[in-house]
């Protein structure tokens, strides 16, 4: 049976991250896919010039609206935005018993920059962190989430392993790092995994958070293990990682190549 997974986060209009990677995810790993907004964004490859915001309480509807529905197998939040709308996904997920909850807390541009104050940092670690499966933040929005001014690459497992004791496993990623490898550690109840692949030397690397978090989702929807699914996500991530050069969408940073078993630029089957 083709599982049905939610991605909860904002809209990338240049369709290389939020809900339109999200979906493409889905759909290229044999999901189908749901999409309750979050936020409004103007955005291209070279970055973000204007978001709009959807009030938690809209949010919560889309939610019973799909949960009234739809027979959903998981659940993948990404940019929430405001402790508003993290409360309403919280408290939709408990409502609704959500199964396979996976938080990308989108807290952390690429260029460093916060996207969100505080207040929601403290509402994700508080309220939905508790409810999730597996957790995904990169190596500043693990620093953000422990209240810490930074977090190296060789302190990930350590971190992953605090961020684990707040309820959900964690799964570090090393992206942000330097180095010839690309390292995720994951920490859960079987101990520390550590994920090491060669790094993919391409500038297009846009929406690549959002691309893993959602292949764990739908590996999670399709009843894999955990271990399994992250396994299974990181090998997706990076063949798509590998294809992204072959797309020569936009000037900036372009998206990776979702349907890269599917089709090539040249319409050719892959």
């Amino acid at each position: 049976m083709t599982p049905t997974i939610i991605t909860v986060a904002g809209s990338d209009p240049s369709g290389g991250a939020g809900i339109q990677a999200d979906l493409k995810t889905f759909s290229a790993l044999r999901a189908y896919g749901g999409a309750v907004l979050t936020a409004l964004t103007a955005q291209n490859t070279r970055g973000v010039t204007g978001v709009l915001p959807i009030p938690g309480a809209f949010v919560a509807e889309q939610l019973d609206a799909l949960f009234a529905d739809l027979d959903v197998r998981a659940v993948k939040t990404g940019m929430l935005g405001s402790p508003d709308v993290v409360e309403a996904v919280a408290d939709a997920a408990r409502r609704h018993g959500v199964r396979n909850l996976v938080v990308d807390p989108v807290m952390v541009a690429t260029s460093g920059d916060r996207l969100v104050d505080d207040a929601t940092v403290e509402a994700i670690r508080d309220r939905l962190l508790p409810l999730a499966a597996v957790v995904t933040p990169n190596l500043p929005e693990t620093a953000a989430l422990l209240g810490l001014p930074a977090v190296a690459a060789d302190e990930a497992a350590a971190a992953a392993v605090e961020l684990h004791a707040k309820g959900p496993a964690a799964l570090v990623k090393g992206g942000h790092a330097a180095g010839p490898d690309s390292v995720d550690v994951l920490a859960d109840d079987d101990g520390v995994l550590e994920l090491r692949v060669p790094r993919v030397p391409t500038a297009n690397t846009h929406g690549t958070g959002c691309t893993l978090s959602s292949a764990i989702a739908v590996g999670l929807g399709h009843g894999r293990p955990l271990r399994d699914a992250v396994r299974a996500a990181k090998a997706y991530l990076t063949d798509a990682l590998l294809a992204a050069d072959q797309l020569h969408v936009g000037a900036g940073h372009g998206p990776v190549h979702h349907f890269h078993a599917w089709w090539t630029p040249e319409g050719t089957p892959a």
